[in-house]
Formats: C-alpha cells, sequence, structure tokens
C-alpha cells in the first residue's frame, strides 16, 4: 500500500477536500485511467472525464465494480471499492451528460495512468484469505510470482470495529485476512488456495496454534462466484483425499470492503524477523511454504 502524505491522509482516510481548482486533474484530458491513490486499484476511464466547472475532476462513470457508495444522509460519499479510500461524492440529476450522473472526486485520491501502463493493471483480479494471523501470510504471499501487493487487514465486519485492538477481542465480525493483488495470467487463484490449504489447519475452529478467537477463523472471501466455486470444489477434493482426518471448517464468504491494518502490520515478518512470535510461529511456516512451493517463487 502506498504511503500517504498528511494531506493525502486528511483526504483519503478522514474524508477531508481539497480546494476547488486546486487540483492536478481538475482539467486533466490526457488519455489513460484514473486510479486509487492508496491501493491502486482502477477507478475510472478517461472517457469517463468531463468538465463539470466545479472546481474538481467530474466523472459520469466508473469502472464496473471499481466504486462503493455510502449514503451519510446529506450526501452519497463515494469510496474505492478495494481499500475504502475516500473518493469524493456522487450527484444525479443535473443533466450535465447524458448519463446524468457526476462523480466529484478530489485530484489528490487519485493518480493517472497512461493506457499503456494501465492495460495489464485492469486485468490483476484480488484474493481475500484469511486462516490464523495475517503476519504469516503475508510473509508468505509476497514471496510468490505474479503476486502484485499483498496487505494485511480486516474483513467480515464494519467500519467502526476494523482496528487491531478491536478484532483482538474478538467481539467484533472481522476476520484477520492478506488482501492480494495478483496477474491470473502468471499465478491462478487456484495457485493461491494451495497455498491457503498449505499455511494453515482448515480443520481447527476458530483457532491456529495458540492463535483463539473468531478473528483467527479459516476463511475465503470470494469476490465472485467463480472464486466461490473453485474454493467449495477444493474443499470437496481435500476432503476426499483425505488429506486431514478431521472435517474442513473453512468460511466461505462473499466478500465486501477490505480495511487496511495498521501501518505497523506492514511488511511485520520482514521487519520483525527476530521477534519471539516470528521466530517461533511464523518463520517455521514460511519455510516449509518456500519448499513445498520453490518452483512458484519470485
Amino acid at each position: 500500500m502506498r504511503e500517504l502524505t498528511d494531506f493525502e491522509r486528511h483526504v483519503i482516510e478522514e474524508k477531508g477536500t481539497e480546494r476547488p481548482f486546486s487540483g492536478e486533474y481538475h482539467l486533466h484530458d490526457a488519455q489513460g485511467s484514473y486510479v486509487c491513490k492508496r491501493c491502486e486499484a482502477p477507478l475510472y476511464l478517461s472517457e469517463h472525464k468531463f468538465n463539470a466547472h466545479c472546481g474538481w475532476p467530474a466523472f459520469d462513470d466508473e469502472i464496473q465494480g471499481a466504486v462503493k457508495r455510502v449514503a451519510d444522509g446529506h450526501r452519497v460519499e463515494i469510496v474505492c471499492a478495494q481499500c475504502d479510500a475516500h473518493l469524493g461524492h456522487v450527484f444525479e440529476g443535473e443533466y450535465l451528460t447524458e448519463k446524468n450522473t457526476r462523480h466529484c472526486v478530489n485530484s489528490v485520491s487519485m493518480v493517472f495512468k497512461a493506457k499503456s501502463e494501465i492495460d495489464g493493471l485492469i486485468k490483476h483480479q484480488f484474493a481475500t484469505l484469511g486462516g490464523g494471523c495475517f503476519w504469516c501470510f503475508e510473509a508468505m504471499f509476497t514471496q510468490l510470482s505474479g503476486v502484485i501487493s499483498v496487505r494485511s487487514g480486516y474483513c467480515g465486519g464494519d467500519e467502526a470495529s476494523a482496528n487491531y485492538n478491536a478484532v483482538c477481542s474478538g467481539m467484533t465480525a472481522h476476520a484477520e485476512v492478506v488482501h492480494i493483488e495478483f496477474d491470473p495470467e502468471v499465478i491462478s487463484f487456484k495457485d493461491l488456495l494451495a497455498v491457503f490449504w498449505q499455511g494453515h489447519d482448515p480443520t481447527t475452529l476458530n483457532q491456529q496454534g495458540h492463535d483463539v478467537g473468531p478473528q483467527y477463523r479459516s476463511v475465503v472471501f470470494a469476490h465472485d462466484e467463480e472464486q466461490s466455486q473453485l474454493a467449495n470444489q477444493m474443499i470437496e477434493e481435500l476432503t476426499q483425499a483425505k488429506v486431514w482426518s478431521r472435517p474442513i471448517v473453512t468460511e466461505i464468504s462473499a466478500f465486501n470492503t477490505f480495511y487496511a491494518a495498521e501501518n505497523v502490520h506492514n511488511d511485520y515478518y520482514q521487519k520483525n524477523g527476530e521477534q519471539a512470535y516470528c521466530q517461533l510461529v511464523v518463520r517455521p511456516k514460511v519455510e516449509k511454504f518456500r519448499a513445498a512451493f520453490a518452483d512458484k517463487l519470485k
């Protein structure tokens, strides 16, 4: 995840607003796409953009599934569907274009990419998986060829409880997860699931080793029906193969919103490898993973 400046955090995380006519994309008209400043998920195409004379970049459409609407009682906020970054607000009924919609977006919430840069990015897909402490999975998945980024965070609950202290209480609906951006032409979702199954024990309910609680449950948050079907198919195959003596209890749920974890959790094993937990828990899992998937490492 991109490191943000203080002003970028003010807009993207605290739902602030940049001054009108001050943003770099206000009158920008190059051909390409606009991606989320925080997670680089594609949001808008240049053909969606128009001059609304409002002081902020305006779009009358979005890339399908890229933007989520959140009604706040007065206006409708728009956020990145992948990381929940604040973009701005959406307005309808102004008749400024045939689509009768205006996404009023802060320039600081976006990054422009030329068409040549975005063609590959739009092909990227996402996987969101939970199976114990996210430090372990992050350390494994980041080493795979075809994996673009891995972010630790929370999924399954609401925004108010999406923080480490709340989630560790076991009283939220969240699971600790890794949110993986990957290139399906290099590595498949099935390959990621193979690492997922090997990287934890999917037969222990709400527990991985000494980490106990529903936040440590085994779960696949499927981004579409294909992912859901594939995960269920693999569970059936693993069950028939009797890989484990006990039943698999992995939950398959529809993905909703991923909430990024606090910055201290990013690259945790890499930065804290000598810590006792990393030596006793994370390191053995990483070494086992590297031996099992040597042909898929970067």
